[in-house]
């Protein structure tokens, strides 16, 4: 098995070894594959969309990230149904957006919003087709 070297803030230390302990799992290495496993999954998930979806989009961010998620919100105002912004504690955001149209765009507003955005939660969420 592989050793890698990964640096994280004391505050996500802790609470990776908070959650190791709360899960019962053998140590930090097993925190990481389990992670990282659902990572892999989630990004499966989306990679299988397809065709025109309604879907929700969740993303927790910090406040100084806000004029970012404006720039790249509006390239999808095509699938951009409604959004939500709320002002949480800390300093953070919370976006919502209800979006339909094509399941590729969705994947690419989310990528995009995860690879230029410091975000602390996001999750695409398909919603049940009929």
């Amino acid at each position: 098995m592989a050793i890698i070297s990964v640096s994280l803030s004391e505050k996500l230390l802790q609470e990776i070894d908070a959650l190791k302990d709360e899960v019962g799992f053998s140590g930090r290495s097993e925190v990481f594959r389990a992670s990282t496993r659902l990572l892999i999954a989630d990004n499966e998930e989306k990679n299988k969309l397809d065709g025109y979806i309604n879907s929700i989009l969740i993303l927790i961010h910090p406040k100084k990230s806000e004029d970012k998620v404006t720039q790249i919100k509006h390239n999808f105002e095509d699938i951009i149904n409604t959004q939500i912004h709320s002002h949480l504690q800390g300093n953070q955001c919370l976006e919502l957006f209800i979006l339909e149209g094509d399941a590729g765009r969705m994947r690419e507003l989310s990528r995009l919003l995860n690879r230029n955005i410091k975000f602390l939660y996001s999750k695409l969420v398909p919603l049940p087709q009929e």
